[in-house]
């Protein structure tokens, strides 16, 4: 199984670097994993937007919706696209801006201490099969590295920030995202 290289960065994914990013606090156990899912513009898939906006060159005004977006500085750790494209945005040893306001077991700051994939989507369409094959795959290089991310400390944004956020939405099939995790390699 491929390991990330020394700057946190995974072998064998495309990289795009985002410049939304902070270091964590220090002495940061990196023990939760966060699922997402973004399309822009909202239901459409394979623009470039969302690698646009995640390094702050979104043209604003290619769609009347990225008004909204104006002065928003975000990113994830990883995005996966709808063919099952692994791209990372942002160093494993580094916090993404991707959980926002956030809480998960009565701890604040989600950021500080967990890694976040982007799922090409939106809530009530269903993910494609590449996805879950690339997240499973993803997951388990995670994993691999940080083994205090395990299954029960795999969440949705929802799940963090319920009053905020829905995502990843009805649409993604937990259940067979954790059967297939759970099979052997």
């Amino acid at each position: 199984m491929n390991k990330p290289t020394v700057n946190g960065w995974l072998d064998g994914v495309r990289i795009i670097a985002s410049p939304n990013f902070n270091e964590r606090p220090a002495d940061t156990d990196i023990n939760l994993l966060v699922i997402h899912n973004i399309s822009l513009p909202p239901g459409e898939f394979g623009t470039g937007c969302v690698e646009d906006f995640f390094c702050n060159q979104l043209d604003h005004s290619r769609h009347p919706y990225f008004s909204t977006l104006i002065g928003l500085h975000v990113s994830a750790h990883f995005f996966v696209s709808r063919s099952g494209e692994v791209t990372q945005l942002v160093s494993m040893w580094d916090r993404a801006w991707h959980a926002g306001i956030s809480s998960f077991e009565n701890i604040a700051n989600c950021n500080d201490y967990s890694l976040g994939i982007e799922l090409e989507g939106c809530d009530d369409i269903p993910y494609t099969d590449a996805q879950y094959t690339a997240l499973v795959q993803l997951t388990r290089r995670i994993q691999a590295v940080f083994p205090a991310v395990t299954s029960a400390r795999i969440v949705g944004h929802s799940d963090i920030a319920p009053n905020r956020k829905t995502d990843p939405g009805p649409a993604f099939d937990w259940k067979r995202y954790f059967d297939e995790l759970s099979r052997d390699n």
